[in-house]
């Protein structure tokens, strides 16, 4: 799913009643754009989609996530929220993909992120940065770093995400 089209989701999900439907809280935004509906193989198809599409300098932001997770939902508010807009319309394709509940032994999706080398997820999320070469930019230690994700300030995020913008190749 491209920014555009998650943007619209996000939008339109109030009026729709999807499960897209953003959420505000005290501390941040929620968004809920991990589809359970949705099968394996068109989220493998939507990712590798969007590598392919790259144009140079910009990367995918996978998000590998669930709707029954707080720390996802965080995750995901803070990149739909207007906040982020420019640094992602600028350098990211954010994907999000419903990976179950890995801690359960009911994951999903889990042999996506394990072809960029983030094996041994046991919660979410999880954030892969991947260049056009289909490389994972940051350390599969810091792709499943964010369980904590709706703890951590605007600041921080956006500092982090920005940290991954690609330069022109």
């Amino acid at each position: 799913m491209t920014r555009a089209a998650a943007l619209a989701l996000l939008v339109a999900a109030p009026v729709l009643g999807s499960p897209v439907a953003a959420e505000t809280s005290a501390a941040h935004p929620e968004a809920r754009p991990f589809d359970e509906s949705v099968s394996d193989a068109l989220y493998a198809q939507e990712l590798e989609q969007a590598i392919a599409q790259l144009e140079p300098g910009r990367r995918v932001l996978a998000v590998f996530g669930a709707n029954w997770c707080h720390d996802s939902r965080a995750l995901a508010g803070w990149l739909t929220s207007p906040g982020f807009e420019p640094l992602l319309d600028a350098h990211f394709e954010v994907v999000f993909i419903d990976v179950g509940e890995p801690q359960e032994g009911d994951g999903r999706n889990l042999d996506l992120a394990a072809r960029f080398g983030v094996t041994g997820i046991e919660g979410t999320p999880n954030l892969l940065v991947i260049d056009s070469k289909g490389t994972l930019v940051n350390t599969p230690e810091s792709a499943k770093g964010w369980r904590n994700a709706a703890s951590r300030s605007e600041e921080a995020v956006y500092a982090i995400i920005a940290s991954y913008a690609g330069e022109a190749e």
